[in-house]
């Protein structure tokens, strides 16, 4: 079971600041000298010392980001399977205690209300952490649609929450190998923490959720053990190079789990929000579908670029892994073969490109 925690995220001061919140690691980024940039209503490190050398130690070795911006949501009570089973697009019998998933939230259109991973507290205990953006859409969407036996709660502000991810993640830590999409509690460095065995840059690695209160404790300890602080830049471009939506810009409440490639994500033979409008567009083909790119030119794509013949740019940005610009974009179904060429329309000037399959870079392979 996780802890009984208390509330301590509190608003930002001053003048440009003054509506946003901050997390309960946010005076460890001021004292670190982080770059603090609005963010989904929160102010949040952007970078410490450099995206491309935050981005290179969590690709060589081990990093550390304060995602505690993200929503948890509780969902308790007998019935609580029921209403996320007639929710989510993933099948819930398959997840154990002391398992998780990624599921899609999805509207009557299919589209994508948000992506998020579910995991099993208990059998009548379910724990959502979303997207810090879209926390109180999801958190009205769930509670509009409460069965009669089941409660949903938004507990984010009870949580401190921090992504470990590298290669020598493991080891900095002390822990020993473990399936992923699993979670444990344990005492880290003192703290008590739910340990996932989950992450957001293709390296191995977890996130840890404790106690707000303790949220400084715990980050001091993983910084003690040679974690690198890292923020949201190198979180993009690591995300980004692994080819992870990224909700707002790749997938949307418009865009549809089969064109973005979520088609695995869904349990199409079950019972959920908008299921029957996601088995015609796999019955019929998507028009068009998200791809991967890298450019042949020098350019950096970037959201909202358009590309010759039909598509657009929806993620871009310079691969520090590659040392080339990289992105995802929606085109046509007949243009989206790997392999294929594309031209992206950079600030006026055509820019070659292609695609190519995902993962743009397997840092399995590095």
């Amino acid at each position: 079971m996780m802890p009984t925690l208390r509330k301590s995220r509190v608003a930002a001061v001053g003048d440009e600041t003054a509506a946003l919140l901050r997390t309960p690691l946010h005076d460890r980024h001021v004292a670190a000298g982080a770059r603090l940039i609005p963010f989904a209503g929160w102010e949040m490190p952007v970078t410490y010392e450099g995206v491309v050398s935050e981005h290179r130690a969590v690709r060589t070795a081990v990093g550390v980001f304060d995602v505690s911006h993200m929503g948890q949501l509780h969902v308790e009570g007998p019935n609580a399977q029921p209403l996320l089973q007639a929710l989510l697009s993933t099948e819930l019998s398959t997840i154990a205690d002391g398992e998780a998933k990624y599921a899609l939230l999805t509207n009557e259109q299919g589209g994508i209300v948000d992506d998020l991973i579910v995991y099993r507290l208990g059998p009548h205990h379910f724990l959502l952490v979303v997207n810090a953006g879209n926390k109180g859409t999801d958190f009205e969407w769930l509670k509009d649609r409460e069965l009669r036996g089941s409660e949903v709660r938004d507990a984010s502000d009870e949580y401190a929450m921090l992504a470990v991810q590298g290669p020598a993640s493991l080891d900095a830590l002390e822990l020993a190998p473990a399936d992923t999409f699993t979670w444990t509690m344990s005492l880290l460095d003192g703290v008590e923490t739910m340990i996932c065995r989950t992450g957001y840059t293709g390296e191995r690695g977890v996130e840890l959720i404790c106690s707000a209160e303790d949220g400084e404790q715990l980050w001091d300890a993983v910084v003690a053990r040679g974690a690198v602080p890292c923020g949201l830049g190198a979180r993009d471009t690591l995300r980004l190079e692994v080819c992870y939506p990224l909700h707002g810009n790749d997938i949307t409440p418009e865009t549809d789990a089969i064109s973005a490639g979520l088609g695995w994500a869904c349990s199409l033979d079950k019972d959920f929000t908008g299921v029957e409008r996601l088995r015609q567009v796999k019955e019929a083909g998507p028009a068009e579908r998200l791809v991967a790119f890298v450019m042949d030119e020098r350019a950096i794509p970037r959201q909202g670029m358009t590309i010759e013949g039909g598509g657009r740019v929806t993620s871009g940005s310079h691969s520090p892994s590659l040392e080339r610009g990289i992105g995802l974009a929606y085109v046509p179904s007949d243009s989206a073969a790997p392999g294929a060429e594309l031209v992206v329309d950079v600030r006026g000037r055509s820019r070659a490109g292609h695609v190519v399959s995902k993962p743009i870079y397997d840092p399995k392979e590095s």
